[in-house]
């Protein structure tokens, strides 16, 4: 039996590492075929991972990968982006939007500057992607479903997570707004849009440099992201469609009952730390 995925292809913003890498192996293992894009080319000497080597280790799952230089706020080079899935294998089955921007300051100490680019990285860069992928996203027949996924938390207005990061909270929240107009829009086209966030902090560069290097001991892998973004990516009906999802409620839904597998610290899984706009 070929795996879920066979055949598919997953466009990954944001996938030279963390998050995004995760859930570029995980379709991978399930049979997709991935374009890997980031901006993210060169190695840094404190993130480990770019394009090519996420490439590399999709290439060694035995399905073929597309790494794409690609800065999401560039319209035209997204634009690019895309014809350049379309020229190498003439489908797009799924767009992962997961590429982010992050500073948790408010209103007064955020330079202008840091607000645009928490815009365009996070809400602009959804609407950019989103529109770029839709001809090849409609086009084709595909046996399974067609998703676009974005990285963005439900929607949560009570002051605590508006006074302290409101720059922050808008872009985030513009993502959702924007997901959830979508799954309207394109609903014709059977095209499933969804948002995944996670329950817990994540272990990843945000966490460590953006967030507290503290919370890393009480966070997660990202391979809880993948597996629940794996999830919505086989789910074929349309059931998903305008949710709002957190990765431990989905993967519940699923069946999953063990997860203190995804702990980033064994030491510390009974002490995990709530990810933003969750109030539990």
């Amino acid at each position: 039996m070929n795996p879920p995925l066979t055949g598919q292809v997953v466009f990954i913003t944001g996938a030279s590492r963390g998050i995004g890498r995760a859930i570029a192996l995980a379709a991978a293992r399930a049979g997709a075929h991935i374009v890997i894009a980031a901006k993210t080319t060169e190695p840094h000497p404190k993130l480990p991972g770019t394009i090519h080597t996420v490439a590399d280790e999709v290439r060694a799952l035995g399905v073929e990968a597309l790494p794409l230089a690609l800065d999401v706020r560039d319209a035209i080079a997204v634009q690019d982006a895309f014809a350049a899935v379309g020229k190498k294998f003439g489908r797009l089955d799924a767009l992962v939007n997961n590429a982010g921007a992050i500073t948790l300051t408010n209103v007064e100490d955020t330079p202008v500057k840091r607000f645009d680019l928490m815009l365009e990285v996070n809400a602009r860069a959804l609407f950019v992607c989103a529109k770029a992928a839709l001809p090849l996203l409609r086009a084709g027949e595909t046996r399974g479903g067609r998703h676009i996924i974005s990285l963005s938390p439900p929607l949560n207005v009570k002051p605590r997570w508006l006074t302290p990061h409101a720059p922050y909270t808008l872009s985030k929240y513009g993502m959702t707004l924007l997901a959830q107009g979508m799954a309207g829009e394109f609903a014709a086209d059977k095209i499933s849009v969804t948002t995944l966030w996670p329950r817990t902090t994540i272990a990843t560069a945000a966490i460590e440099f953006a967030v507290g290097a503290q919370l890393m001991a009480l966070s997660r892998a990202p391979e809880i992201m993948a597996d629940a973004a794996l999830a919505i990516l086989t789910t074929i009906d349309g059931s998903l469609n305008g949710r709002n999802l957190l990765d431990e409620d989905l993967l519940r839904e699923r069946g999953a009952t063990d997860f203190t597998r995804y702990a980033h610290d064994p030491a510390h899984a009974g002490q995990l730390y709530p990810d933003l706009f969750l109030d539990s």
